[in-house]
């Protein structure tokens, strides 16, 4: 539960890199320029120069090399951030730095999570058979989460410091926004999404399509609402602090 106006003085909006210096300025100075008082955190894993762009631009760098993965980078980032709401997004330009208005716009009607679903419609620039895997993704969060999204592993969501304190999420491994997006609407707290166009990518995809796959799994399987005294006990817990 929050109160008052959230605005760019709020929110820290953070980034996980792995040679992105192709994209990193553009995407930066977009950011500055719609959100001047926005906190910007990189956690960068790369070996360009990304990282000192970055620095240059005013960004919060943190480094992590060797790299760990994708959890460890974003959560990572979720600490080092400053701010009462956390925004992420993808550094390759993929996403519209403008959704943050509406991303802000729902965060301002009480909402505890808010994500950025890239499938209102099949985009131009994703293949047939990310689409397709995507779709799936989001049929088995209802299938065995009980959580209805039509995109569930966006990058580009808005959660409130709460949330992310207090939702025991796993870092290690893959396809953490999936446990981040069924895990906290599986236990009561107040998500909601909205559609955004999904821009072409600048830089090369780092997609790892059969870990991933797993890993999605593994996180859908955990807030499964059958037999599931995890998710039953957390969210008895949640229904006792609101």
């Amino acid at each position: 539960m929050h109160v008052g106006k959230i605005t760019d003085e709020s929110i820290s909006i953070v980034m996980i890199t792995l040679n992105e210096e192709a994209a990193i300025g553009k995407v930066v100075n977009d950011i500055h320029s719609l959100y001047p008082e926005a906190e910007i955190v990189v956690v960068d894993s790369g070996t360009d120069r990304t990282a000192e762009i970055a620095t240059a631009l005013n960004c919060k760098v943190v480094k992590q090399y060797p790299p760990q993965g994708y959890g460890p980078a974003m959560h990572q980032a979720f600490v080092s951030a400053s701010r009462d709401w956390i925004i992420t997004m993808d550094c390759d330009a993929t996403y519209p730095v403008a959704a943050i208005e509406q991303l802000l716009k729902k965060i301002n009607e009480g909402y505890d999570l808010v994500s950025a679903s890239r499938l209102g419609k099949r985009p131009d620039n994703m293949p047939a058979e990310n689409y397709l895997a995507n779709w799936l993704f989001a049929f088995f969060a209802r299938i065995i989460c009980g959580v209805i999204s039509t995109d569930v592993h966006t990058g580009m969501r808005a959660y409130s410091r709460a949330v992310l304190e207090h939702f025991p999420y796993n870092p290690r491994g893959m396809a953490l926004p999936v446990e981040l997006q069924v895990g906290p609407a599986s236990i009561g707290y107040k998500c909601t999404e909205i559609f955004i166009d999904y821009h072409p990518r600048i830089g090369e995809s780092k997609l790892q399509r059969i870990a991933g796959t797993i890993w999605t799994i593994k996180r859908l399987w955990r807030w499964r609402f059958f037999l599931n005294k995890e998710r039953t006990q957390l969210t008895e817990k949640l229904k006792t602090q609101t």
